[in-house]
Parts: C-alpha cells; sequence; structure tokens
C-alpha cells in the first residue's frame, strides 16, 4: 500500500472538508474555499474530523493515483488554514521589482519595464530585492513564482537574475586566459 496514500488528514479547526458525488471535494477554511474533482474509483471519507483516502485494488495505476489524491486534498487542507507563500530573490545592479497597484513592474536589464498582472486569487508584495508570491492554491502559487522567474533566469556566469530564495546556483568559471 502506499505509505503517503494511507495516511489520514487531519481537518483543523476552522476547516470543513465536504466530499459530494462523483468526488467532488470542497474545502473551506478562514483564508477561503477550493475545489477540486478526484478519480471517482477511489473511496474519500471524512469521519473523526480525518480525511481518508482508499483505493479498490492493487493496479498501479491506482497506487499512484491513490498517494497524489491524498497530498492533493492535504493541500487544500493547508491552503485553506495557513497559505502558501514563494519567496523570489532578484540578483544583479539595475534590476528592481516595484508593485504599481495590483500589478508588479520589472526592471530586469531589457529596454522596457516588464509587467506582470497576477491571477485573481495570487498576492505579490515585494520587499527591497525579495518577492513574495502567496495564496491559498499551492499549484497556483507556484506557477506564478515560475512565470516570474522565466523573465530573466539566472545566468549561470555572474548569478544576475530572478531565483527563488533557497536556490543554491553554481557558477561556472569564465574563459581562462590560455598560456602562449
Amino acid at each position: 500500500m502506499s505509505r503517503i496514500g494511507r495516511k489520514p488528514i487531519d481537518i483543523p479547526q476552522g476547516v470543513e472538508v465536504k466530499v459530494e458525488e462523483n468526488n467532488h471535494v470542497i474545502v473551506k477554511g478562514p483564508k477561503g474555499q477550493l475545489e477540486a474533482d478526484f478519480n471517482p474509483a477511489l473511496t474519500i471519507k471524512v469521519e473523526d474530523n480525518k480525511v481518508k483516502v482508499e483505493r479498490p485494488n492493487d493496479t498501479a495505476f491506482m497506487r499512484a493515483i491513490h498517494g497524489t489524491t491524498r497530498a492533493l486534498i492535504a493541500n487544500m487542507v493547508e491552503g485553506v488554514s495557513k497559505g502558501f507563500t514563494v519567496e523570489l530573490e532578484i540578483h544583479g545592479i539595475g534590476y528592481r521589482a516595484a508593485m504599481k497597484g495590483k500589478t508588479l513592474e520589472l526592471q530586469l536589464g531589457y529596454s522596457h519595464p516588464i509587467i506582470y498582472e497576477p491571477p485573481a486569487d495570487i498576492q505579490i508584495s515585494v520587499e527591497g530585492n525579495i518577492i513574495k508570491v502567496s495564496g491559498i492554491d499551492k499549484q497556483k502559487v507556484g506557477q506564478v513564482a515560475a512565470e516570474i522567474r522565466d523573465f530573466r533566469k539566472p545566468d549561470p556566469y555572474k548569478g544576475k537574475g530572478i531565483r527563488y530564495k533557497d536556490e543554491v546556483l553554481k557558477l561556472k568559471p569564465g574563459k581562462s586566459v590560455g598560456k602562449k
């Protein structure tokens, strides 16, 4: 059995999980509401303030979808109770970011500023050279952070660009002068 899929999900205080027909799961909490549809072959039950996911058989597909479903529901519960945040760092002289209303304006060494309009349920804040992307949906937060990082990926030689806060960058050596 899947070790991840077997673990029950604890429902924190103030969070409500409802399973409707065809495994449509609705999770409501203090930060908002998330909904998702899961494979109807699985059995999702809410009992004793815990969510349990069970599979009908041991085929490879069912084993894989069992753990994935449990992890997605756990992320939904954590998102509506605590939320998710991804931090990005800007490195480089003249590289900067600023919020103009709800849009993010980036100066990244191009001839023009880059204007990024985040989705409605994602919040972006800028503090110095740190960009914080936060929201209740883990997938959307990660996707927005990846899109912002793609505007100027870290240079492998100088390290300039946008990188995740905990990202370790191994710089390549530059050209070395040969002996004559």
